[in-house]
């Protein structure tokens, strides 16, 4: 009898001793991830262009030190919705510029706001020069949330205003920066014929149901740099 209740109490301590190896292993494996997924890059080999999008939130940046960390180019946060703009954004505009990089400006659309008031907040935000990059329209916030009831129709057409609005202003054809939300409601990249700016950590994004121009690989990308994670943007070979 007391062999028997041995040979029970060795088995539980077996199964106790294998379930916190595994649960250690668990540990382990799930804080690997994440650290690979924090600094994981793009290969060069494949991606030859990377770069960032910068704005008020990553805090004072080192250009030189991005620059030689592989940044060819920056998007900068420049405006959202009808009157919010970048504190950053003419510095970060500048400094960019003087290391070296292409800059291109960002705008996040609100679908609750009419159009030719967002249009007029970007083109009095980012100043007309052929040399920059293409505008970049971040298009992530849905109308269900606006005071007034937006109809999906109403939120392409408007879009459509402010888009031929900052084309006029800037003489080079938007970027659309959409969302996974954004897309699954609107199927805005099939009506647009515009280049995509496409979202997703880690894995090529496929979401839009057409190639992307630039990919946002890494929105969370550990660094030394900025204050936070860096938003790593890589470009079509």
């Amino acid at each position: 009898m007391a062999a028997r209740k041995g040979g029970k109490a060795a088995r539980a301590n077996w199964r106790l001793r294998a379930l916190g190896a595994l649960l250690l292993a668990a540990i382990l494996g799930g804080a690997w991830g994440w650290w690979h997924l924090r600094h994981w890059l793009p290969e060069r080999a494949t991606y030859a262009v990377q770069g960032v999008e910068i704005g008020a939130d990553d805090g004072e940046i080192s250009w030189k030190s991005l620059k030689a960390v592989g940044a060819d180019f920056a998007y900068v946060d420049a405006s959202a919705s009808a009157f919010a703009r970048d504190p950053r954004f003419v510095e970060n505009f500048e400094a960019a510029r003087a290391a070296g990089m292409e800059v291109g400006a960002l705008h996040r659309y609100d679908p609750c706001q009419p159009a030719g008031t967002q249009a007029a907040n970007f083109v009095t935000t980012v100043p007309r020069d052929a040399r920059l990059l293409p505008p970049a329209v971040e298009l992530d916030m849905l109308a269900d949330g606006c005071p007034v009831k937006v109809s999906d129709a109403r939120v392409e057409s408007e879009l459509m205003t402010f888009l031929n609005q900052v084309e006029t202003h800037t003489g080079k054809a938007v970027i659309l920066k959409v969302s996974p939300a954004f897309q699954a409601r609107y199927t805005i990249a099939h009506k647009l014929d515009r280049n995509l700016w496409l979202v997703r950590d880690r894995f090529e994004p496929a979401y839009a149901g057409r190639p992307w121009t630039l990919w946002t690989a890494n929105a969370d990308l550990a660094n030394e740099i900025a204050q936070g994670g860096l938003r790593w943007v890589v470009m079509q070979p």
